[in-house]
C-alpha cells in the first residue's frame, strides 16, 4: 500500500543538474511514487540569484537560504548539487543533523572529506548517497558498494572525463594538435573557459579517490592521489603510440599492491594498447574497467557529465534513500575497515615509453642502454631515426619502478650525446 504523505525533497542548487532533478521529479512524479511507496514533494529549491526565470519549478519555492532550508526540521531528502567545498559541507553536515538524508554529485568535496561527512551520517543514522559523483549516469558506486560487496576487487582503470577523453580522441583520430583539439571541444560545449580543472587532471583525481577507497575499503583523499595532466601529450606522442598498436588515454588507475598490503591511486596520460576495450572508447564518453577475483574483468561505459546522465545518477539515489527512509533503515555506509596505506608514486611499477634526441653518432645507443642497466631497468624494444648529426630514440622498457626510471631520466640528462627528453609517458592495459 502506498503512503499518501510525500516525501520532501530539499535542492541545493538549480544549475545544468539542479533544474535537471527538478524536471524528472515533476514529470515522472506517478512513475517515481510507484516505485518508492509514496509521493516525493519539491519542497524547496536554493539559488543564488532568485530573480532568474525557472521554467517548471514554482518561483514560491526558490530561495537564497540555503540553510534555512536544510534546517526546517521536515525535510526528508537533501540533493546537494552545488559543487564546491563551502557551503556544501556545512550545509550537508546540517542536513543530517536536522534529520534529512542526503544526495550528492560533489565529487571535490567527497574526495577530500568522504570520511567526515560518512561519520556524520552515521552519527544521526541518515543516509549519504553520491552515484553521480563519478562517471555521470554509469552505475558505478553502487556496483562497486553493494554488488561486489563479497568480491576482491583488485584493479579500477578508468577514462572519467568526457572533455580529456574527446580532446585525446579528436587528436588521435584527426591528427591535430592539443589546442586545436581543446579549441573545439571548447567551442561545442564539453570544455569549460577554463578547462584547468580537467585538463590537468584535477577532476579525474577527486574521482580515483573516491573509487578507490570504495574498491579497496580504505580512507583514500584527494592528497593521495598522483596526478598528471595531459597538456603535454602532443601529435608526435600519438604516432608513437600508433607504431606500438596503441593508442593515449588519460586514465585513473586505482590497483591493490600484488602482495595486498597496500593501494595507489594516480592520474596520468597513459599508452593502451588498441586491443584493450578502453582503446574504443570515443568522443565524450567515460568508461571504467574494474578487475576482481570472483568476477574477473567487468567493464562499465556510458555518457559521463552533462545534466539528464547525472541527473539519472541523482534521481536513482533519490529513490533509493526514499525507500530507505519509508523502511525506518539506512543503506551501506564507509567501508574503510582494510585501512591499507596508500603508496607514493615512486613505488608504483609499470611500463614506461621514452623517446630522446640524441646525436647521430656511433656508441650513443650502447651508452643509453648502460644508463638504464645502471639503474635496473630493463629495455623491451629500441627504435632510433637520425639524420644531419641529430637522430631521435624510443625506448620502450619492461616494467620499472617510478622511482628507478626518474632516476634513469636524470642519468641520461647527463649525457653529452642525450640532447633532451622529448616525452616519457606510461603505458598501461596489458
Amino acid at each position: 500500500m502506498m503512503r499518501t504523505r510525500p516525501l520532501k525533497v530539499a535542492l541545493l542548487g538549480c544549475g545544468v543538474v539542479g533544474s535537471e532533478v527538478a524536471r524528472i521529479m515533476t514529470t515522472h512524479a506517478d512513475d517515481l511514487a510507484a516505485r518508492i511507496g509514496a509521493p516525493v514533494e519539491l519542497a524547496g529549491v536554493a539559488v543564488r540569484r532568485p530573480g532568474k526565470v525557472r521554467e517548471g519549478i514554482d518561483p514560491d519555492l526558490v530561495a537564497t537560504d540555503a540553510t534555512a532550508l536544510v534546517k526546517r526540521g521536515d525535510i526528508d531528502v537533501v540533493v546537494e548539487v552545488i559543487g564546491g567545498i563551502e557551503p556544501a559541507r556545512s550545509l550537508i553536515t546540517t542536513a543530517f543533523e536536522h534529520g534529512a538524508s542526503v544526495v550528492s554529485a560533489n565529487k571535490a568535496l567527497l574526495a577530500q572529506d568522504g570520511a567526515a561527512l560518512h561519520a556524520a551520517a552515521e552519527e544521526h543514522g541518515r543516509d549519504l548517497y553520491y552515484e553521480a559523483a563519478v562517471a555521470g549516469a554509469i552505475p558505478l558506486i553502487r556496483p562497486l558498494r553493494e554488488s561486489l560487496a563479497g568480491d576482491k576487487v583488485n584493479r579500477v582503470l578508468g577514462i572519467v572525463n568526457g572533455t580529456t577523453n574527446f580532446i585525446l580522441d579528436k587528436m588521435d583520430s584527426t591528427g591535430a594538435g592539443y589546442q586545436e583539439a581543446l579549441d573545439e571541444a571548447t567551442a561545442l560545449g564539453y570544455a569549460e573557459a577554463d578547462p584547468t580543472a580537467d585538463v590537468e587532471g584535477f577532476d579525474a583525481a577527486a574521482k580515483a579517490a573516491i573509487l578507490a577507497g570504495i574498491a579497496f575499503h580504505t580512507r583514500v583523499r584527494l592528497d593521495d592521489v598522483y596526478r598528471e595532466g595531459m597538456s603535454e601529450v602532443t601529435a608526435a606522442d600519438f604516432r608513437s603510440a600508433a607504431e606500438m598498436g596503441c593508442t593515449i588515454k588519460l586514465l585513473a588507475i586505482c590497483e591493490r599492491a600484488a602482495d595486498g598490503a597496500s593501494v595507489t591511486a594516480r592520474v596520468h596520460p597513459a599508452m593502451i594498447p588498441l586491443s584493450h576495450p578502453l582503446a574504443s572508447v570515443r568522443g565524450a564518453y567515460n568508461a571504467v574497467f574494474v578487475e576482481s577475483d570472483a568476477s574477473g574483468q567487468l567493464m562499465f561505459y556510458g555518457p559521463g557529465a552533462g545534466g539528464s546522465p547525472t541527473a539519472s545518477a541523482v534521481l536513482g539515489d533519490l529513490v533509493a534513500v526514499c525507500r530507505n527512509r519509508l523502511n525506518g533503515a539506512t543503506g551501506p555506509g564507509e567501508s574503510a575497515y582494510a585501512a591499507l596505506p596508500v603508496s607514493p608514486m615512486g613505488e608504483v611499477v609499470t611500463r614506461y615509453h621514452i623517446s630522446l634526441d640524441v646525436a647521430d653518432k656511433p656508441g650513443v645507443l650502447a651508452q643509453v642502454a648502460t644508463v638504464f642497466a645502471e639503474h635496473g631497468v630493463s629495455i623491451d624494444t629500441v627504435r632510433q631515426q637520425g639524420k644531419d648529426g641529430e637522430a631521435s630514440l624510443v625506448v620502450v622498457t619492461h616494467r620499472a619502478s617510478d622511482a628507478s626510471l626518474t632516476g634513469t631520466v636524470e642519468a641520461l640528462r647527463k649525457l653529452d650525446t642525450v640532447r633532451g627528453v622529448a616525452s616519457i609517458m606510461r603505458v598501461e592495459g596489458e
